[in-house]
């Protein structure tokens, strides 16, 4: 595979989130690694609609990652959930800085809905078998905060070559290096995934 730069975001601190576990699990996988010839970077994203607007699309001028990952935290999550989709419309919830766009959605005139190019119940399963110690789940609604509002944003500028994992606060029920090694699991069998798509597309080539 041609390019292995990746990009992992994680989310800075907001309401009882004083820390917030995307971005310590993010932290974690950051010194676990992803293995020598992939090339990492990753980045704390404010919990504000506007600096979202701008930081997304820098990431990918930046790095011209292969694959952006967002990770959040979720006060109702009991398992690290991979998101499939990232939604446009509904945003209602004040960020940080007491902002919510007046549209009311990311991209105005946008998809309702964009999927990511990973197949998460895939992946998903392959986790789980793998006997990680950490539950894996998936789901179809990021929530309509700032972690949806980001997933589409990434979606939309990347052609769905984005994804977003949610993990648990710390300590419920998972450690930080839990979360970190859940992460790294998540991400390596996201990129065996798209090693193997690329090869079925090459391979189709060849023939035509």
């Amino acid at each position: 595979p041609g390019n292995s730069t990746f990009t992992i975001a994680g989310f800075g601190p907001f309401g009882e989130h004083t820390v917030n576990a995307s971005w310590v699990a993010v932290q974690e996988l950051k010194k676990l690694g992803l293995g020598s010839d992939v090339n990492l970077h990753v980045h704390e994203v404010p919990v504000e609609y506007q600096q979202v607007q701008s930081l997304v699309p820098s990431l990918w001028k930046q790095y011209h990652p292969r694959l952006v990952v967002h990770v959040g935290v979720s006060g109702m999550a009991t398992t690290v959930t991979l998101e499939k989709c990232g939604r446009n419309h509904g945003y209602k919830g004040l960020d940080n800085s007491s902002f919510c766009p007046d549209s009311q959605c990311c991209v105005v005139g946008g998809p309702d809905c964009i999927n990511s190019i990973i197949d998460m119940e895939s992946v998903c399963k392959r986790v789980n078998a793998s006997g990680l110690g950490v539950a894996v789940s998936v789901s179809r609604d990021a929530g309509r905060y700032l972690c949806d509002f980001t997933y589409y944003t990434s979606l939309y500028l990347s052609h769905g070559r984005s994804a977003f994992i949610h993990v648990p606060p710390l300590g419920k029920p998972y450690s930080k290096e839990d979360l970190g090694r859940a992460l790294q699991a998540v991400i390596q069998e996201m990129l065996e995934l798209m090693d193997q798509a690329e090869g079925k597309i090459h391979c189709q080539q060849h023939f035509h």
